[in-house]
């Protein structure tokens, strides 16, 4: 089967792999939709991050070169012996967590902070970006009826969003801040409207995704080319907002995301990074203000399905283009590392 592999930064290959065969425990799936994410363009552009290039993932015990793809639907073609959750013919989502189950966080349910935390399409044992691929029976799940597979192809990243604010002290009737409006930072702002915040303000660049944050919600977005965000938003929220989400990874704009919260606020950062950041602890503890980060979801893709059920997260406002596998590399990864415009590209590996 075609599969994309990671070899190296800017070293990513389509070739020809074995099938996975079905195993006791297993569920393997055709994959219908795969998409492509924030984390996968920083192993591209900057990794290896979460890729295992040196030694064996200790779950998936495979190291580089390994099939990428993490946000992606299928339908179950097989499943292997003990299996009951899902039968064959379902349409499913996965959950790509890998985790232990034996380390503190695992033991309290808390997978998503497991020691050995790597991802199915980062962290080896297949991906999304092949005709097929196989995971455990418990990253798998039906998708309801009605939702379509590029729809299910979101679920992961809207996961992420969700997670975000629900473990953000933001309660309805709040203020927040969105710190870069690319694929997660749209969808915490329908995430941030879901949970009820009656003020949704964006910072962000690029003129094709200030028009798509307003689109999905934003009641301002503020360009930091033409203005000082921090000065803006103390302005526009008389003291700043209650919530700031970082999602940009940018070592500039973390300090502006603490900054631009009042006394006693949260700033909430979602990013991954190729990079230290500096920051002023002085600007948190003067005001008591506090600085969280989240890693990924847990116990939550039900949830973002029965919202995508009720109209939020669309795929047909936020995927802007849709590719083949072997045109993964220039139109995809490159594609989004240059054009602005792009926000969430979608590959079909047949």
């Amino acid at each position: 089967m075609k599969s994309a592999r990671w070899y190296n930064a800017r070293d990513i290959r389509v070739e020809t792999v074995d099938e996975p065969e079905i195993q006791p425990g297993k569920v393997k799936l055709k994959v219908e939709w795969c998409g492509i994410c924030g984390s996968d363009l920083h192993e591209y552009a900057a990794g290896p991050i979460f890729v295992p290039v040196e030694e064996e993932h200790p779950v998936s015990h495979e190291k580089a070169p390994i099939i990428m793809g993490h946000e992606f639907s299928g339908e179950v073609t097989e499943v292997g012996e003990g299996v009951t959750k899902v039968k064959v013919g379902d349409p499913v989502v996965v959950e790509p967590i890998l985790r232990c189950g034996e380390c503190d966080a695992c033991k309290q349910g808390k997978y998503n902070l497991c020691d050995s935390l790597g991802f199915h399409g980062l962290s080896g044992g297949g991906g999304g970006f092949s005709e097929y691929t196989m995971v455990d029976e418990k990253m798998v799940h039906k998708m309801p009826e009605g939702l379509s597979y590029e729809q299910g192809a979101l679920v992961e990243p809207a996961a992420v969003a969700l997670h975000a604010v629900r473990l953000s002290k933001l309660k309805a009737g709040d203020k927040a801040a969105v710190f870069g409006t690319g694929p997660i930072g749209l969808l915490v702002i329908e995430a941030l409207k879901a949970a009820g915040a009656s003020e949704i303000y964006a910072v962000e660049l690029s003129p094709e995704r200030t028009e798509k944050a307003k689109e999905l919600g934003a009641t301002e977005v503020i360009n930091p080319s033409e203005e000082n965000v921090v000065e803006r938003l103390h302005e526009l929220t008389n003291g700043g907002v209650d919530v700031s989400f970082e999602v940009t990874g940018v070592p500039a704009v973390l300090q502006q995301s603490i900054d631009s919260t009042s006394f006693e606020g949260e700033t909430v950062i979602v990013s991954i990074w190729e990079s230290d950041a500096s920051i002023l602890p002085n600007n948190i503890v003067l005001k008591e203000k506090t600085v969280k980060g989240i890693i990924a979801y847990r116990d939550i893709f039900p949830a973002v399905m029965e919202l995508m059920t009720k109209g939020y997260f669309a795929s047909d406002k936020l995927v802007t283009k849709r590719i083949g596998l072997e045109e993964i590399v220039d139109q995809g990864f490159d594609a989004l590392m240059e054009q602005k415009s792009q926000v969430k590209i979608l590959v079909k590996p047949e």
